[in-house]
This record gives structure tokens, sequence and C-alpha cells, in this order.
């Protein structure tokens, strides 16, 4: 299938002789290596102080109408979501409505008492940080067949019970970290309970609304995505079938959001320029322990060393229905590239290169 690369760019006003120019050479050739990464369509979204903020992208949008990726569709961005919430929480933390430090119990009385969990003793920093010791509700049997359960609509605290019932995750690292949705469908929770309005509720007021971000929402059980979409694909037996449609009520505030490369673009930026979190509540964000792959991993952040003097931030996201989100973003919010990618099977490895080598040459 042939991969068309389009694109739109939004630069500042025309330069002057003293004015550095926009160079977009390290746009277009990340654009030719996304070509050869084994998606059949990508949204790009890129920021820089000389370009302004970039839209494009490479391949189909959708393979049976043969519609072009143009950079303005509609994703879901899986767990990038957990930076929204992780926000919300920390925001919460700014207010003196919830304590880092106080436990789970604290404000869910007796919702974890087993005999392998306590709500006693795990943290609300430990939720955000996946140092709980709870296990993925993913891993319950119920979702050995995810596909099974497309159409459902399934509630948060059905996904934490389902976890309570799994052992102890065995893959905690010495820092013990150890990946959970389960915990921040558990922070979602906790905001309800401290607020009395949803995670849904809080993350558009707090952010959607007050950011300007028009094209992100958050689904419920609609099935559909706003036009334009991004379609989803999934291999089964080694073909790509679409998975657009899909109830993602149950990733809730692990990861239910739906997103454009811009607006998520917009929120990270706003994030890293200090708009939505105070400087304390921002430094705790950002600190950070290893996780499963030796990299950082903050409160709802993931930190990626580029370079010895570079430093980016973003959180990866994926779907069932095989929607995947990549992004980085610099320490000063003047960098960031955001990829809105329609399969789950794709050389990741030269994703994270491109975006590297994009982040360290944009100007």
């Amino acid at each position: 299938m042939a991969l068309a690369v389009t694109a739109s760019l939004v630069v500042a006003p025309a330069a002057t002789a003293a004015t550095p120019q926009c160079d977009t050479k390290p746009i277009l050739t990340a654009l030719e290596a996304l070509k050869r990464v084994g998606a059949p369509g990508i949204a790009v979204t890129v920021k820089s102080p000389r370009c302004g903020v970039w839209n494009g992208g490479v391949g189909l949008a959708d393979r049976r109408t043969g519609r072009k990726v143009v950079g303005n569709e509609h994703s879901r961005i899986g767990s990038d979501t957990k930076t929204w919430t992780a926000t919300i929480v920390l925001q919460l933390v700014g207010e003196g409505k919830i304590n880092l430090d106080d436990t789970v119990d604290h404000y869910l009385p007796g919702l974890i008492r087993t005999k392998l969990y306590d709500g006693r003793k795990i943290t609300i920093r430990q939720l955000l940080q996946h140092t709980s010791g709870l296990p993925d509700y993913l891993d319950a049997p119920f979702w050995d067949n995810e596909e099974a359960h497309r159409w459902d609509h399934i509630e948060p605290l059905q996904t934490v019970k389902q976890a309570l019932t799994l052992p102890p995750p065995d893959d905690r690292t010495p820092s013990g970290f150890a990946y959970a949705n389960t915990n921040y469908n558990l922070a979602g929770l906790i905001v309800t309970k401290v607020t009395g309005r949803s995670i849904d509720t809080e993350i558009d007021q707090r952010i959607i609304k007050p950011l300007g971000l028009r094209e992100t929402y958050w689904p419920g059980d609609q099935t559909t995505i706003a036009k334009p979409d991004l379609r989803s694909y999934v291999k089964r037996a080694k073909t790509l079938v679409d998975r657009t449609e899909w109830n993602t009520s149950e990733a809730d505030a692990s990861g239910e959001l739906i997103s454009t490369g811009a607006d998520a673009t917009a929120f990270w930026t706003a994030l890293m320029t200090g708009q939505l979190l105070a400087p304390a509540q921002l430094a705790e964000m950002k600190q950070t322990i290893l996780d499963d792959l030796g990299q950082d991993y903050g409160l709802g952040i993931e930190g990626y060393r580029l370079a010895p003097d570079l430093v980016a931030w973003g959180h990866s996201g994926s779907m069932a229905g095989g929607h995947t989100f990549r992004n980085a973003v610099t320490d000063d919010g003047q960098r960031a590239v955001t990829l809105l990618i329609d399969t789950d099977t794709f050389n990741s490895g030269e994703v994270e290169s491109v975006i590297g080598n994009l982040i360290r040459d944009l100007r």
C-alpha cells in the first residue's frame, strides 16, 4: 500500500533578516522514517520555537476509503490519560484537598482489605508512581479475550475488584515499580470522593475548558470517534482488521481520553510551562524512579534522557483496538513531538528513534 505524506504548517509571522528562519528539514526527515515503521497511518504534530505548531502525517487514516492522514484526526490516547489524571490529583494536592502521603483507605475506607492487599498501607503517591504493589486488572481472566467485552459498559470499581482477586505482580523492580492500570482507576475514584465529581468532569473543567481543547473529550459509552477519525487496526491471522469502534469505559482514569495531536501537544506544553500545576506540584510530578524498562517514571509521567543535556517528558499509550500514542516534550515546553498511530503492530524502536532525533534537531 502506498504511503502518502500530507502536512499543514502554522508558523510565526514572517521573519526579519535578524530572525532565525524555520527549518522543516528535521520534520521531513522524520516523516520519511515514519513511512518505514510498518503502520498504515500516523498523525504527527510538532512544535518548535521557529516553526510554531506543525500538523501532518504519513499514510492512510482509513484503509477502506483511502482517506489520507492530514494531522487533525481524533484518536484514543490510551495511557497518556494517566498524566491528565495525575495533574488533577496534584492540583487537588495544591489546594490542600489531597495529601500524597495519605492512604487509599483514608479516602475510600474499607475498599481494599484482603489477605494480600491493605488500603491502609498504600498511599496516593504510590498509586501515581505504580509502586502500590497492586496487580493490573487487565491480568484478570475476565480480560483474556478483550474483544469479548468490546461493547460492555464496565465501571472502574469493577476493575479494582477484579484486581484484588489476583496475586501480587511478580515483576516489581527494586524501586517497587510495577505498572498497573488499577492504580489510576483507583485515583479516579479518590478524585470523585474528594470533589463529588467524576474524574472526567474534573478533567473537563480543570484542563480541557481552561486550555480551550475543543477536540479532546471523554467518550463514556460512545463506541465511535469524532470525525475526522484515525481508524485503528489490530492483526488477526496475519491480517489487519479495523477495531475502531469500542466501548472503552473500563479504561476510565487510566486510559479513556480521545484527543488530537494538536490538543495533546497543547496540554503537555501547558503542563511543562507551569500553567496547570504550581511549581511545588510540578516538581513532585518530576521526581522519578526507575521503571521496569530502566527509564524514569514520576507521578504519571515518563522521563526520557535523549542526550546528556537533553531531557524530555511524555507518556505512551495503547488500546486494545489498536490505537497507540507516543510523545515527548522538552523540559521548557519549547519543543514537542506527538504521534497518533493507528495500530499496535509497528517498529516501536524505530518510532522512539524518530522522536528522539526530532526533539534533538528541532529549532
